[in-house]
């Protein structure tokens, strides 16, 4: 697993703190967080907004992307690209456990072509499987 550390490297982004502690409780959950997960747990370290632009500039530089889920809550998941920074696919499956409530990616599955109607443009896709996980069962 790669340090939090070697990922802002890879990504070409200033060392901080607040940005190593963010990746390491992607890394150590494993697992969709959202702007308050991440605030209640980082909370005596650091204000909510420096939180919030963390999350905004990993989104910018590829670093995280968008979870779709049901919540309501936008949710954020460390994009499974290692040490290096490459092309990957953020259309995969996410899936959400109905009983603890935790949105996991499922990279290994990717999501089909969809061909869209004349004068249609496609800028995301997503696709959100409802039901236990393997800690649940």
């Amino acid at each position: 697993m790669p340090s939090p550390t070697a990922i802002l490297k890879s990504h070409k982004l200033r060392i901080t703190d607040c940005r190593q502690e963010i990746i390491q409780e992607f890394l150590d959950k494993n697992i969709a967080l959202s702007h308050s997960d991440l605030e209640d747990t980082l909370n005596q370290q650091f204000d909510r907004v420096t939180i919030y632009r963390t999350l905004k500039t990993f989104l910018d530089k590829d670093l995280i992307h968008k979870v779709l889920d049901d919540s309501g809550a936008t949710k954020y998941a460390l994009c499974s690209h290692g040490e290096t920074v490459h092309n990957h696919s953020h259309e995969h499956v996410h899936f959400k456990c109905e009983i603890c409530g935790e949105t996991t990616c499922l990279e290994d599955i990717i999501l089909p072509h969809i061909k869209l109607p004349a004068g249609f443009e496609k800028k995301e896709m997503s696709l959100l499987v409802q039901g236990i996980c393997e800690k649940c069962r």
